[in-house]
């Protein structure tokens, strides 16, 4: 779970740093486009464009209109002026209006509509521009003073008669015209040239209604700028072409501009991407190169050497702390030292596993051939000479072979005993039991068996029942296996005593006895599975399985056995179980 959450925080920051990252290459990159674009529109033709930016860029303070003191500044310094009229044709705003601009303030309907028909107020050119960003339309008008247009008005009304330039006045007219590269139209109310003067660097035969307001909107995408004057009586427009001072077309049109910069773009985040995914390759591809080492090695039981000398160097610095590319693995890094160890601990108990095996069973061997030998002689004995032996002595054969038999049967019994507790629980049946009833039942049971008259048997415990999960008769057959060793392995006249209670809400059951007790080896191994000691000259009463068999049964009951003993210092068995 760790190792998950960390992978998930590590990799949505990253991606959300990513993200973060390209949106603001983005957002630089579109604002430098657009800044581009404004620049290229003021540019293009200076009072349209800004005053579109005035009017997009106005706001509102405590109720009064303001724009930004930048645009003041700039418009005084070009020699323009600006107002703003409100819908009641009132001037609210206004910028470089100084007394000798002689401008109104405030302007009638039929003011307004001649302004926006001719673009010019007095002897002033006017861009206008309608703005409807608040609860009201605002009508932005930019004005200055245009030399080029009082030059024509100034021509027209030397040399013009009924809308048309007096033939004598040709020739002094074009020359003038000709010294400064202009050249002068005449056109009829259809868009028709009836007279050209001039130097013919831009000609033009007819114009369509459109033509001469785009020439007027965008004069630096043209070789020219133009002015024009309109007689109203006579419908005759006279049109002035003059060079225009920036010269030559845009050499980059708008998508042309959009379609480079995007290309910029690109390729920067391209740029970017490399040395980024570099370093992630670099930076997830090393581990997992690390780990594929590791398996190899586990696959070959190695594994005491899941990292070798090299491997460590890369991971750990000399201090032995973790380096930074290998700390999001951490817990993977654990866990693997985790596993090789219990691997390697796993390898060790299957050793020692098959060499007690061996063990066991070349000690079950060995015990099974004893009396399986002795059988074997008495039966070829028998066999071949029956009439030789007297009663007794056949009597004496029979009791051996009934003896040797029974331990082998009792040695098989154990062995299977064993074979199920192996299953745990399914052959467990857990019911509510008395314990205290079911220790003293067995206590019992050996004090009035007339073949232990020569042991004395003591019970001490509780009047109050104590009660126990468990599995009545594992637990006869667990007393029954401690009471009997201790009758087997002691001399006459020992003393057992079995006691019962409760030691930190647990159920305690002692069995203490006074006899011979045992050395610490006998002592070490007396869980083991098949240890009584294989030596021929002791008795072969038990099988030796008995006190693992106990161990079993009380662990299944999920509790715990104690024994502590010195050599003739007696034996004490304590066995805790939950209540």
């Amino acid at each position: 779970m760790r190792i998950q959450q960390r992978m998930s925080f590590h990799f949505t920051y990253q991606l959300i740093f990513y993200a973060l990252f390209i949106l603001a290459i983005t957002l630089v990159a579109c604002i430098m486009f657009f800044q581009n674009m404004t620049n290229n529109e003021i540019r293009r033709n200076f009072p349209v464009g800004a005053l579109q930016l005035i009017a997009q860029e106005a706001y509102t303070k405590d109720g009064t209109l303001q724009i930004s003191p930048e645009w003041e500044k700039l418009i005084g310094e070009k020699g323009m002026w600006l107002q703003v009229v409100s819908a009641e044709g009132e001037v609210i705003y206004s910028v470089n209006t100084t007394p000798h601009h002689a401008l109104s303030a405030s302007y009638s309907i039929a003011e307004m509509l001649d302004i926006q028909e001719t673009r010019t107020l007095g002897m002033y050119a006017v861009h206008t521009h309608l703005n409807f960003a608040f609860n009201e339309p605002l009508l932005y008008m930019l004005g200055y003073q245009n030399s080029d247009l009082d030059q024509l008005v100034a021509w027209f009304q030397a040399y013009g008669q009924q809308g048309m330039v007096r033939s004598e006045a040709v020739p002094h007219l074009e020359q003038q015209l000709r010294e400064t590269g202009s050249y002068l139209q005449v056109i009829a109310p259809s868009g028709d040239t009836l007279q050209g003067i001039g130097a013919e660097t831009y000609v033009q035969r007819a114009y369509r209604p459109l033509d001469i307001l785009a020439i007027q909107q965008s004069p630096s995408n043209y070789d020219t700028n133009i002015v024009a004057h309109r007689d109203k009586p006579s419908g005759m427009t006279w049109i002035l072409y003059t060079p225009n001072a920036e010269g030559g077309p845009l050499k980059h049109p708008v998508l042309d501009t959009a379609t480079r910069g995007l290309m910029w773009f690109a390729g920067l985040i391209l740029f970017l991407a490399v040395p980024v995914s570099i370093w992630h390759g670099y930076r997830y591809g090393q581990p997992l190169i690390l780990f594929a080492g590791w398996f190899e090695r586990m696959r070959m039981g190695q594994y005491n050497e899941v990292l070798t000398a090299k491997d460590k160097r890369k991971v750990f610095r000399r201090n032995g702390t973790m380096r930074i590319r290998y700390r999001l693995y951490k817990e993977v890094i654990e866990s693997f030292y985790q596993m090789a160890h219990q691997l390697a601990q796993t390898e060790k108990e299957r050793e020692k596993l098959e060499k007690a095996q061996a063990e066991w069973m070349s000690g079950i061997s060995h015990d099974l051939r004893t009396p399986l030998a002795t059988i074997q002689g008495y039966g070829y004995m028998l066999e071949s000479l029956p009439e030789q032996w007297s009663q007794e002595e056949v009597r004496i054969m029979g009791a051996t072979i009934r003896e040797k038999g029974d331990y082998m049967l009792e040695l098989i019994s154990d062995f299977s005993l064993i074979h199920q507790l192996k299953q745990g629980d399914s052959i467990m049946e857990l019911r509510e039991t008395d314990l205290v009833e079911l220790v003293r039942c067995s206590v019992l049971k050996y004090v009035n068996d007339a073949t232990m008259s020569e042991y004395q048997f003591h019970y001490v415990g509780e009047e109050q029942p104590l009660l126990v999960q468990a599995d009545e008769t594992w637990l006869q057959r667990l007393m029954d296996n401690l009471l009997s060793n201790a009758v087997k392995h002691n001399p006459p006249g020992v003393v057992v005593t079995v006691s019962i209670g409760r030691v930190n809400n647990k159920a305690c059951i002692r069995v203490i006895d006074n006899g011979k007790g045992m050395d610490e080896e006998t002592l070490h191994h007396l869980f083991n599975r098949y240890y009584r000691g294989t030596n021929t000259e002791e008795s072969t009463d038990g099988s030796g399985l008995g006190m693992s068999i106990a161990k079993t049964i009380v662990e299944a009951h999920g509790g715990e056995i104690q024994v502590h003993s010195k050599v003739w210092q007696g034996t004490k068995i304590e066995i805790l179980l939950p209540c």
